[in-house]
């Protein structure tokens, strides 16, 4: 039987129950005053559902969300057809309970309805902008500015700042752009909040905006600039919840407790975590009534979270699917990948990390683990190892430079790097199945894949400025040390580690 299509009519039909929650009217009927970019699985799992819960503890406040997908229609026709109502399917101790969520009130295709984007960005009653766009989104260079070799942005940069130009295909691009428009029509102030791993992401995001401003043709970018220093802020924020690729299957059990068929359906962990620097240009959502910790520091949260959860995931990711794991919990339930990641989080990242306020570092890496375990998320190792270029840098090397920089041996994060290197090469699982090579340097990496030389894999992947510092490539003991690991991943085994 065909099932009716959830959507915003769906709703008065729906009825809460111990394993469905429906949103309130006001949630259902507010007006809009965030824009998000990259409307994706985890930014309506996470950020959309902390803003639909802030509105609900604060009574009405009016925060309704216009999600703005960057690269494909595909998420904006699924949820377009929906009127934005999607459902979070939540699993999680052998329980799935499914969520509805009416937060979205406007889904815009950046690609197809730009001049719609900017006009929202330039609406005054718009005073929010996140963004969960991926570490490779925002084009950064080896040194962490804009990326002005890159041809799309240098498509963005020549059409310039003003209200005629090229429409904008990069995130820095349409954000510039509609920060100009916002500037033109005075519109006020604005904060821009970046949820994406990247170091101090706030500030990084602020760097692009302004380098961007800084490379347009003539003078136009100078009053843009100065505008936007003393109208916009960049609060950096950490982010953390698992969300798998959702499935048929995933769809199928929402449908069995919805009654209705959801294009849109999530699939995450009961897990969230959402740390906001407390730094906003005007209005902004509750969201500390909905569990956000807000702060005058998010860095030691985000550099515990970028190792011990992110760099740890990455390692299980490379190791586990070199030797024929699907997913993330399978690896974890290998003992010796499990007494891999022990170590690296107990010798290697915990030395590294700054202890947030009141948070034991044992008893978060000991959590990451059990979560990681849940084989209800089926999160895949393919999935987390994609991008690895752009991930590897802040997840393992910075905490290996600075380990050796100490004078400490990161035994088993030098091992996590090697296995990068080695699912870069190989390109197969032990079984001999495929290992896809989803990256921003696919084609240059693509010169090693087959390779099974370890001392000319290393040498052509350090080679790789945007990833490797020379810090590292100049190391000579830990160079060998990374070879001898990569030596024995590229023959099916996993290295012997104390």
């Amino acid at each position: 039987m065909t099932l009716p299509r959830l959507d915003r009519a769906a709703l008065d039909e729906l009825r809460a129950g111990d394993r469905l929650s429906v949103p309130a009217a006001r949630t259902v009927d507010c007006s809009v005053g965030i824009v998000h970019l990259g409307l994706g699985a985890f930014s309506r799992a996470h950020q959309a559902v902390y803003t639909e819960d802030a509105m609900l503890a604060a009574g009405g406040a009016e925060w309704g969300i216009c999600g703005v997908t960057q690269r494909s229609a595909d998420v904006h026709d699924r949820l377009a057809a929906q009127d934005g109502v999607y459902g979070v399917l939540t699993r999680g101790d052998g329980r799935a309970t499914l969520r509805i969520v009416g937060v979205v009130r406007e889904v815009l295709d950046g690609g197809a309805q730009t001049e719609a984007l900017l006009d929202r960005l330039a609406d005054p009653r718009i005073a929010v902008v996140t963004a969960t766009v991926t570490e490779k989104g925002y084009r950064r260079a080896a040194g962490g500015g804009l990326d002005t070799r890159d041809p799309e942005v240098r498509a963005d940069l020549a059409g310039g700042a003003d209200l005629a130009g090229r429409p904008p295909v990069t995130v820095i691009g349409r954000l510039v752009r509609g920060l100009a428009r916002r500037a033109h029509a005075d519109a006020g102030p604005l904060t821009v909040v970046c949820c994406d791993n990247l170091p101090s992401n706030g500030t990084a995001v602020q760097r692009l905006v302004h380098d961007f401003c800084d490379a347009l043709p003539g003078a136009e970018g100078g009053p843009l600039a100065e505008w936007i220093r003393a109208s916009v802020t960049f609060p950096s924020s950490m982010v953390d919840r698992i969300v798998p690729t959702t499935t048929d299957d995933d769809r199928r059990d929402a449908a069995a407790l919805s009654g209705r068929y959801d294009a849109g359906l999530v699939v995450a962990e009961p897990f969230s975590q959402w740390v906001v620097e407390d730094r906003f240009a005007g209005a902004r959502p509750c969201w500390e009534r909905a569990g956000v910790q807000l702060t005058d520091d998010v860095g030691p949260f985000e550099v515990m979270k970028l190792r011990l959860l992110n760099g740890v995931h990455s390692t299980l990711a490379y190791l586990g699917a070199l030797r024929g794991h699907r997913t993330i919990a399978e690896a974890v339930r290998d003992d010796e990948l499990r007494a891999i990641a022990e170590a690296m989080i107990r010798q290697d990242l915990i030395p590294t990390v700054e202890p947030p306020d009141g948070v034991d570092l044992g008893g978060y890496g000991h959590q990451v683990l059990a979560r990681f375990a849940d084989p209800a998320l089926r999160h895949t190792c393919v999935q987390v190892a994609m991008d690895g270029t752009q991930k590897l840098p802040q997840r393992l090397l910075s905490a290996v430079s600075e380990s050796l920089a100490a004078g400490r041996h990161p035994r088993y994060a030098t091992l996590g790097v090697a296995a990068w290197m080695a699912y870069v090469a190989r390109g197969r699982d032990v079984k001999g199945r495929a290992l896809p090579l989803d990256d921003p340097l696919a084609a240059t990496l693509g010169d090693v894949r087959g390779r099974t030389d370890a001392d000319g894999v290393v040498d052509a992947l350090l080679r790789l400025d945007a990833v490797f510092g020379p810090d590292l490539v100049d190391h000579t003991a830990w160079r060998r040390e990374l070879t001898v690991d990569v030596q024995t991943l590229l023959t099916g085994a996993v290295p012997t580690v104390p």
